[in-house]
């Protein structure tokens, strides 16, 4: 199919690109990665990226299958799917917290997925400006997930045996899930408790592919961090406060080996997580407060030259007509301002929350467009700057005299469109630089983000509702006590609903426990700033990943470490850097394979245990054992692939 853009209707250039096989295939393989990343998201409070897998999967399918593809396809295939999986992350951070805080029983259609693609869309639109000076001119912007991506597609001979393993591996990874959590011949994890000195000590790890997946993928440093802040709230916080606090059941005091103990005291520790979230959302925009402002200054440097371009570039370094722009641009303003008002059923709170959309948007996407072009996508501090735009909001909705729902529906509005908005422009500069990299044609990949976004939107919804009645979001108090027990984390949201709570509700936070978790961030920083840095060591301490480990449980933790672990081993066993890309790519794609089919998994069997069907019980003694084997298993094969030397 010859493509022509509706935004360029006289670029008649026969490129096989923007195609609807392309296109179609873009969107079925973005449904699923957004899918995996909802759940992993929910799971582990992390998600990552669905290019690479993306690109493999349309090269093994479009020469495999349909034998036919060309390197430009596979570029809108990955460009498709990768969009759908930066608008998990967006939204999976932000609207659970509406139904932990209890606003919501359940998750709203509509307002989950206007939110989603409002934010998406904004998120390429004011993105698409800043292509030509960030992307194409400004040398020191490296992109490296996008320059990874094109190296992936040039390698296109590669993709059968590529599509191959990302296969077996979601194969492998939906089997163990399946044993889990649908027949339970695996437990979720193994761990045990034990009494030491008057205090309960808690050890564990989760027997969950997906997790030692993504501890591949983030490497050793971050998943040592994860770690450590497992470490700092389970081994240290954890026995402090069973040693020092008589925690209740009924009105009784409980003792140390009670069977709801471990729970009690989570509800407490991860308060220390929560402080230690805001005090690294601060640090993240302090520390790159230079790149904020170089961001800006590109940002309307760019929209006046734009404005300023006399003669239209060639067809093949076109952007989105600014006529499109403009439109999409004003539609989706519109789209928000009536999205808000119906929500919250106001039109003062509606109008002050949509210009405070637009601004936090605007600025966070010049902010997100410029550090990962730095530092890369998965180092992006996303997570801080949605605290901030949080902050910022909730202020000024207190300052207009607003309380209670209306001002957690009205903040929540804000930070999930922008959210969304920051997430996405990460992922369209990494996109637009593989494109670049490869002779692309900027429009039609802009447009293939559109449809990306757009599509993606409709399944966040449908998904977090049905995780959320089966395994329950944040908690699991409203399911039936032998469902209960398998709650996803979701922790960026549970900080939401925490700050929420505690800014606009009736519930009093310990800020004890969460001014304690700060104090520890800024140790965490004190350490990073002035040991580390100055030493130009390696090992770095990043606190994000440090709160988000406080946060979690520690059998999440130690999963996460040992995939950490694994890829460091990987990387050793390799003695120059050609070999050792060779063998991290090959992880990566096991890897995703591993998170993508325990996630599909998940939601398959969310679907029986959402309608109380019971399913089949191959229980027994011997599980813990079978888990053992399944852990050591896929340990074992995530060596044996990372270590190969071809």
């Amino acid at each position: 199919m010859q493509s022509q853009d509706p935004g360029n209707p006289t670029d008649t250039a026969p490129i096989r690109e923007f195609t609807v096989l392309a296109v179609g295939l873009g969107i079925v393989v973005g449904l699923v990665m957004s899918l995996a990343n909802v759940y992993l998201g929910l799971f582990a409070g992390m998600t990552v990226s669905a290019s690479i897998p993306a690109a493999v999967i349309s090269m093994g399918l479009l020469k495999g299958v349909f034998r036919r593809g060309t390197i430009h396809e596979n570029n809108i295939v990955q460009t498709i799917a990768s969009a759908g999986e930066s608008l998990a992350a967006g939204i999976i951070f932000t609207m659970p917290a509406l139904v932990i805080a209890g606003v919501w029983s359940d998750f709203d259609f509509w307002t989950t997925t206007l939110v989603a693609m409002t934010g998406g869309l904004l998120g390429v639109i004011f993105m698409i400006p800043l292509r030509r000076p960030m992307i194409v001119e400004d040398q020191d912007l490296i992109y490296p997930e996008g320059v990874a991506c094109a190296k992936v597609l040039r390698a296109g001979e590669e993709g059968g045996a590529g599509m191959k393993m990302v296969f077996g591996a979601l194969g492998l990874g939906a089997l163990i899930k399946v044993c889990i959590d649908g027949v339970g011949a695996l437990t979720a994890g193994l761990s045990t408790s034990f009494t030491v000195a008057s205090s309960r000590v808690f050890v564990g790890i989760m027997a969950s592919p997906a997790l030692v997946a993504v501890g591949f993928i983030v490497g050793f440093n971050i998943a040592a961090l994860v770690f450590l802040g497992g470490a700092i709230s389970w081994f240290g916080a954890a026995p402090f406060l069973t040693a020092t606090t008589d925690y209740l059941v009924d009105g009784v005091v409980i003792p140390l080996d009670h069977a709801s103990l471990e729970g009690l005291v989570k509800a407490d520790v991860r308060f220390l997580g929560v402080g230690a979230m805001i005090v690294g959302g601060l640090w993240s925009i302090i520390q790159i407060r230079k790149g904020i402002a170089q961001g800006v200054r590109e940002t309307f440097g760019s929209y006046r030259a734009a404005m300023d371009e006399a003669v239209p570039p060639p067809p093949s370094d076109q952007d989105l007509d600014r006529r499109w722009l403009l439109l999409l641009l004003l539609g989706t303003i519109i789209v928000v301002l009536f999205l808000y008002f119906r929500v919250t059923d106001d039109l003062t709170v509606s109008l002050l929350a949509t210009p405070l959309m637009v601004v936090c948007s605007f600025f966070f996407v010049a902010v997100a467009s410029y550090i990962v072009g730095l530092v890369g996508s998965s180092n992006s501090p996303v997570s801080g700057m949605t605290i901030c735009s949080v902050l910022l909001t909730s202020a000024a909705i207190a300052l207009f005299g607003y309380s209670g729902e209306i001002a957690i529906l009205a903040t929540m509005g804000v930070a999930g469109v922008v959210c969304c908005a920051t997430c996405t422009a990460g992922d369209v500069c990494q996109d637009l630089k593989t494109g670049n990299l490869i002779g692309a044609t900027p429009f039609r990949q802009q447009w293939a983000e559109v449809i990306g976004v757009i599509t993606a939107s409709f399944v966040m919804a449908p998904v977090l509702g049905l995780l959320h009645r089966a395994y329950g979001i944040g908690t699991d108090v409203h399911l039936p006590v032998e469902m209960q027990g398998k709650a996803l984390e979701a922790p960026q949201a549970q900080l939401f609903a925490s700050l929420m709570d505690g800014f606009f509700g009736k519930s009093e936070l310990p800020w004890h426990l969460i001014a304690a978790g700060a104090v520890v961030g800024v140790v965490i920083i004190l350490i990073d700033q002035l040991v580390l840095l100055p030493r130009r060591s390696k090992f770095r301490m990043f606190l994000m990943p440090v709160a988000v480990g406080m946060y979690l449980p520690l059998g999440l933790s130690t999963a996460i470490l040992a995939g950490g672990v694994i890829a460091w081993i990987a990387g050793r066993a390799h003695h120059d850097a050609d070999s050792r890309e060779r063998g991290h790519e090959k992880g990566v794609l096991l890897s995703s394979g591993l998170i993508a089919g325990e996630a599909i998994a998940g939601v398959l069997i969310a679907i029986p245990m959402a309608a109380k069907i019971k399913l089949p019980d191959w229980s027994s003694g011997l599980a813990p054992w079978f888990t053992l084997m399944a852990v050591v298993f896929v340990a074992g094969l995530l060596i044996r692939v990372g270590t190969a030397k071809n």
